[in-house]
């Protein structure tokens, strides 16, 4: 990750929040707290939620925080090994797996980062960063009945090589094969697509780095996999790609396409203008479109730089399926970043072609708020919150994951920081 000490937390900008006055109590109407964490006693119903939500048929919200919980194995200074959640349209949490219930070494998993997906029958999938036999990270299942099953545990292979450590959620095929991602190990140390069947088959479909330093095919997928309809595999990579212009990790990113059959082919590298003005260290995956182009965000790059790190604020982009690049809108473009800077998190699409996105800092209220954007197809982006409204952030703070949209055209997502305990939050956006 990027360092994120170039402010003092929650330093407030004079500047821009005399005007932000004028507009908080229209923004506070937008937005509303469904759930605080650690709203129980050792925060045993989680603490720090960074993924997205799913929902279920009924309007009930699914997702996981990556500390808290009932079991405190894993060494977290925030206690806890993360939970599994739901939560119902009225907010109404209830915690339906606790990692590392089985004791040390939390064979079971620990620590999830990513968010869940849902089969026809009601069963939840995920990933966790760390736990299981080897401690590198495990797949597993969970039931309506709330039967817990881990499919897979990382690092199985010698030296790593079926990956470890991941990062992102999973996707599910027809067929019910799971295909993911690990941010490191495989053949060349630089993270890996994998496959497991429903019979729990494991494979890996793509080692990164096999192109050698600097790992030109990628390296580094903190994102998942998503399909298209003939099952080929669009992705991203924080780093590898063959441009070099002080990334912290290296090379700057790539976009890649992978066939059913584990071909791989670059369809984009970061930081090929000037400046990485295209954008540069994608840690998000993607979004497709009914014509084939691809949306997503970077971290870093683009046309403005306003103390992100010691670079530039991130950018929207837009791939066209003939691998044409255009940058959509390009973060920190107004002063002191109030229309949000550095998107961790991917975008959700809308039926006229709108996209949905949140960024971790920027804001009118607290660089460090962070804010929910919305950008048009033509590119023009307004912020549809800003986080850290409220007194103590109790709205929340820290938009680490993507966000969901029903069929009313109402928002939800998750903030890491802030709430009524400072742990986190579910919030609901009406726009």
């Amino acid at each position: 990750m990027l360092p994120r000490t170039f402010l003092t937390k929650r330093s407030v900008l004079l500047a821009p929040m005399v005007f932000a006055v004028l507009l908080g109590a229209a923004w506070a109407r937008s937005e509303s707290v469904l759930y605080s964490f650690c709203s129980q006693d050792n925060c045993n119903d989680g603490i720090s939620p960074r993924a997205g939500l799913v929902f279920d048929q009924k309007g009930n919200l699914y997702g996981t925080t990556n500390s808290g919980g009932a079991y405190d194995e894993c060494g977290d200074s925030n206690g806890g090994c993360g939970i599994v959640f739901k939560l119902t349209p009225e907010g109404k949490e209830t915690v339906l797996h606790n990692f590392c219930a089985r004791g040390y070494p939390c064979r079971d998993g620990a620590n999830p980062l990513a968010g869940l997906v849902f089969d026809q029958k009601g069963n939840l999938y995920g990933t966790t960063e760390y736990g299981g036999v080897h401690g590198q990270g495990v797949v597993f299942k969970l039931t309506p009945e709330g039967r817990y099953a881990v499919l897979h545990s990382f690092c199985a292979d010698d030296n790593c090589t079926d990956g470890y450590d991941p990062y992102a959620g999973l996707a599910l095929d027809q067929n019910g094969n799971l295909y993911g991602t690990t941010t490191y190990g495989g053949a060349h140390g630089g993270g890996v697509v994998f496959k497991l069947t429903p019979q729990h088959r494991y494979a890996v479909l793509y080692s990164f780095c096999s192109q050698g330093p600097p790992c030109n095919d990628g390296a580094l997928p903190y994102a998942g996999v998503l399909f298209d309809q003939q099952g080929n595999l669009y992705g991203t990579t924080v780093s590898g790609g063959p441009y070099n212009n002080n990334c912290s990790s290296g090379s700057c990113g790539v976009v890649f396409e992978l066939t059913p059959q584990g071909e791989e082919t670059v369809l984009y590298s970061f930081c090929a203008q000037s400046g990485c003005a295209d954008g540069a260290l994608p840690h998000a995956g993607l979004v497709l479109d009914e014509q084939g182009n691809l949306y997503g965000t970077t971290v870093s790059g683009g046309l403005y730089n306003s103390n992100c790190f010691g670079s530039s604020c991130g950018v929207v982009f837009e791939l066209t399926p003939s691998g044409k690049e255009m940058v959509l809108y390009s973060f920190c473009a107004q002063n002191y970043c109030v229309d949000g800077a550095t998107p961790y998190a991917g975008l959700v699409l809308d039926q006229q072609g709108n996209l949905y996105g949140t960024a971790t800092n920027g804001g009118f209220w607290n660089f460090y708020g962070g804010v929910v954007f919305k950008v048009t197809p033509k590119g023009k982006e307004t912020f549809v919150v800003s986080f850290c409204s409220q007194y103590n952030c109790v709205n929340g703070e820290d938009p680490f994951g993507g966000l969901v949209l029903d069929q009313k055209g109402n928002l939800y997502g998750t903030t890491v920081e802030g709430g009524a305990h400072n742990a986190g939050v579910v919030f609901k956006l009406v726009p």
